[in-house]
């Protein structure tokens, strides 16, 4: 089976529209993926998914032509993670298999326990649109600045519903949350590695939209906290 390659496209997309790739697009189905002029692959953004064809390699990049739209966006549901900030390694795989699992938004919180308090938006937002690539998605996830657990708080949708994954909280009954009808975002809310302080957690359940949740008895490194919760609500959202 030929492998398909699908590339995000930033600009608009119609169909007998001529355009160039970028130069690191063009790197890599030239030199990477061995496409050869009048090669076919796919392109898309949030408007959809279109086949085009490799006309020419040219100087500004490879020049692509649009065919035709193949594929609408998806229907997906609104679903947030927000996070606290850790090592890169761990950090990186959180973002790529959460794009995975259908998160559209990505919001980095710093907290008084937080140990990593940079992020490099620019590196985020790399693996966030080579995994939409990979994953076969149409939507490319978004990635907040870093912002305070307060401000996050202050300024969450007053319909959303915010799943706090805490670890006080000895019922898991985040199947019988999901089972009701909850209004969008859905967010997926994590601690730092050291948790939140004690003010922070009266501040998280004092908002009316929290639900507090329990994953496992054991405690569970932030990446596997994150993917877990993430990977419950999508399959429960999606059977609905």
């Amino acid at each position: 089976m030929t492998l398909k390659i699908r590339l995000y496209f930033s600009d608009k997309i119609q169909s007998d529209l001529v355009s160039h790739l970028t130069k690191e697009q063009s790197h890599y189905v030239k030199d990477v993926m061995r496409l050869e002029k009048g090669g076919y692959l796919s392109v898309f953004n949030a408007q959809g998914e279109w086949n085009a064809i490799i006309e020419n390699y040219e100087k500004e990049g490879a020049r692509i032509k649009i065919l035709k739209k193949v594929r609408d966006r998806d229907n997906e549901k609104n679903i947030w993670l927000a996070f606290s900030p850790i090592k890169q390694n761990p950090l990186n795989f959180i973002i790529q298999k959460g794009t995975e699992l259908g998160v559209q938004k990505f919001i980095p919180i710093l907290s008084e326990r937080t140990i990593v308090k940079e992020i490099n938006i620019t590196r985020v937002k790399k693996i966030i649109v080579e995994a939409s690539e990979q994953s076969n998605r149409i939507s490319v996830p978004e990635i907040n600045n870093l912002e305070t657990l307060k401000n996050f708080l202050s300024k969450f949708p007053k319909n959303g519903c915010l799943l706090f994954c805490d670890i006080n909280c000895e019922k898991n009954n985040l199947k019988n949350i999901l089972s009701k009808k909850i209004e969008e975002p859905i967010c997926v809310l994590i601690g730092p590695e050291g948790d939140f302080s004690e003010t922070e957690r009266k501040l998280i359940i004092g908002l009316k939209q929290t639900h507090s949740i329990s994953l496992a008895k054991n405690i569970l490194r932030a990446e596997t906290a994150a993917l877990s919760a993430i990977t419950i609500v999508s399959y429960h959202l999606n059977l609905s």
